[in-house]
């Protein structure tokens, strides 16, 4: 089992930046896949990018495709997700998701590990 924690999320203007980090306890982060969501008010959970185990692999839906990079640092037992060129359109809760499969990342109805969210708004 493994336990999430978000920071970075805030208020920011449209076209700046903001660095999400997400924590996780345990000693068996290298194991877990790792993911981003996000959930604008009054709308569904999305997936918006995920990385391998080894952080070799990545993958950002197109929304964010060239604005958005995520990476993982394994000796910290952190994801990050790097946010530039911000829009009004970003602004939701972010959670940070953890499993075991690639393909379980892709949708939050199979996620079996959540962070409990951070909030990121954009002003434009």
């Amino acid at each position: 089992q493994v336990q999430l924690v978000e920071s970075g999320g805030g208020l920011v203007q449209a076209g700046g930046s903001l660095r999400l980090s997400c924590a996780a306890s345990g000693r068996t982060f290298s194991s877990y896949v790792m993911g981003w969501f996000r959930q604008p008010p009054g709308k569904e959970r999305s997936f918006v990018a995920v990385v391998s185990r080894n952080g070799d692999n990545t993958y950002c839906t197109d929304s964010v495709e060239g604005r958005f990079t995520i990476s993982r640092d394994n000796a910290k037992n952190t994801v990050y997700l790097q946010m530039n060129s911000l829009k009004p359109e970003d602004t939701a809760v972010y959670y940070c998701a953890a499993d075991a499969s690639w393909a379980t990342l892709f949708d939050h109805r199979s996620v079996h590990y959540w962070g409990q969210g951070t909030q990121v708004t954009v002003s434009s």
